[in-house]
């Protein structure tokens, strides 16, 4: 536990420059501590002290987050987890936490980073599906923020449509000099606006965000047609997104265009779609992701999702591999 305290003070305080560092410190940390990933390396026969370079650290598949407690320490030591939501039927993955708060002030910091203070927004939290079960991430880090952005405007919503479309015309009369951000998984978002398509108010200070996710509620569809939908029925010229997951305890965000910008304690790394175990220089792959954030569970994670780097230096969300399982984030396939 004073190694966790240690290395979330190191995060808060770090540069761009010691993303490397702190990555193969934590690496030596994790591969002697996490049984889980331990056992991992030893199934791949790697010798987790010629590991040297980050491109030489070995990726825990995700699908581990569903069968075992993937912890530094003992299982026992860790009182709460956060759960995905999956489909009837399906077998959900549990993050264990550590602390709660670690990880909303972590995800305030990332938001913050991007959008600037909570103070400064009403938050109107559309998250159905979310909402109805225990140990969603994403219902945490909504309340916190909807708790911290200071305003009796903001709150979430289930089915209420109409109460929200109130809302929003409410909040366009009064025009208080703070932003809307309406933060939606995205077959609500398509279900509000398909339904009151002709009533939304035309606000300058709106942002929608959508969160990604049918949730087996719709057909899966590309993120031009989703993004479009919605900016016609909410008269905005670009939908924002997040990108998050229950095994990450960090998030990235998009302000358009679904090309996403990586926090401070993210990097994301590409894999040859044909071959799990090796990098590519293409531009598009497998999504490998070190969160740094993970420091309490394991911080190298090798997902299902697919991607693509712009010239940029931005990140694009391509969807999922075939045949795996419908999750929570982003499917939207470009």
């Amino acid at each position: 536990m004073n190694y966790f305290k240690s290395f979330s003070s190191q995060l808060e305080s770090m540069k761009v420059a010691d993303f490397e560092k702190l990555a193969l410190d934590l690496f030596q940390f994790q591969a002697k501590e996490n049984a889980i990933y331990r056992s991992y390396l030893e199934a791949r026969g790697v010798d987790s002290k010629a590991v040297k370079k980050v491109e030489e650290i070995p990726f825990l598949p995700i699908q581990f987050f569903k069968k075992f407690p993937v912890v530094c320490g003992k299982k026992d030591d860790f009182s709460s987890f956060y759960s995905s939501s999956g489909t009837t039927g399906q077998i959900t993955s549990k993050h264990f936490i550590w602390s709660e708060e670690t990880y909303l002030k972590h995800a305030e910091k990332i938001f913050e980073d991007f959008y600037g203070d909570l103070r400064d927004y009403h938050i109107l939290a559309l998250l159905p599906a979310y909402l109805e079960r225990k140990g969603s991430s994403l219902v945490a880090m909504a309340d916190y923020f909807i708790e911290h952005s200071r305003s009796g405007d903001s709150g979430f919503y289930l089915y209420n449509y109409k109460a929200l479309i109130e809302k929003l015309h409410a909040l366009k009369t009064r025009n208080d000099g703070r932003k809307v951000l309406l933060l939606g998984v995205t077959f609500a978002l398509l279900d509000l606006a398909e339904q009151f398509n002709d009533v939304f108010p035309e606000m300058d200070n709106l942002i929608v965000m959508e969160t990604g996710g049918m949730k087996g509620r719709r057909k899966e569809m590309i993120r031009e047609e989703v993004h479009e939908i919605l900016k016609k029925a909410f008269k905005i010229s670009q939908v924002h997104s997040e990108y998050g997951m229950t095994e990450l305890m960090s998030q990235a965000y998009s302000k358009g265009d679904g090309k996403y910008v990586l926090p401070h304690s993210m990097r994301i790394y590409l894999r040859d779609i044909n071959d799990p175990l090796t990098w590519t220089r293409r531009n598009q792959g497998g999504i490998n992701i070190i969160d740094l954030a993970n420091f309490h569970s394991c911080a190298f994670i090798e997902t299902q999702d697919l991607g693509r780097y712009q010239e940029d230096g931005t990140l694009e969300i391509l969807g999922r591999f075939d045949n795996s399982e419908i999750r929570g984030c982003n499917l939207m396939v470009n």
